[in-house]
C-alpha cells in the first residue's frame, strides 16, 4: 500500500478487503496510520499464510527500487486496486 506521496507499506493479512477499509478509514494503527496508508497499489494471495509471511518478510528485506519494481511490473500508474471495492 501507498499513499499520495508513494511511502510504502507492505503487510499480511487474512482479509484483504478489511484490512484496506482498516487502511482507509484511519483505524490502522501505527506507521500506516501516521502516514495515510490507504492506496492499494499492489498484492498476492496465497492460500498458506505461512507462506505469506515469508513473502511479506522478503519484500520487506528489498531495496525500495525493487519494490517499485515489483509494483510496477502489474500497476506502472500506481492505481488504487481497491477504488471500486464497496468499503
Amino acid at each position: 500500500m501507498t499513499n499520495h506521496s508513494r511511502t510504502l507499506y507492505t503487510g499480511v493479512t487474512n482479509d484483504l478487503r478489511r484490512r484496506v477499509a482498516e487502511h482507509k478509514s484511519s483505524n490502522a494503527v501505527g506507521f500506516a496510520s501516521k502516514y495515510n496508508i490507504n492506496n492499494l497499489v499492489y498484492f498476492e494471495d496465497t492460500a498458506d499464510i505461512r507462506d505469506a509471511i515469508l513473502r511479506e518478510k522478503q519484500i520487506k528485506g528489498w531495496r525500495r527500487s525493487k519494490k517499485i519494481e515489483l509494483i510496477e511490473s502489474s500497476n506502472p500508474l500506481w492505481l488504487d486496486l481497491s477504488a471500486d471495492w464497496k468499503m
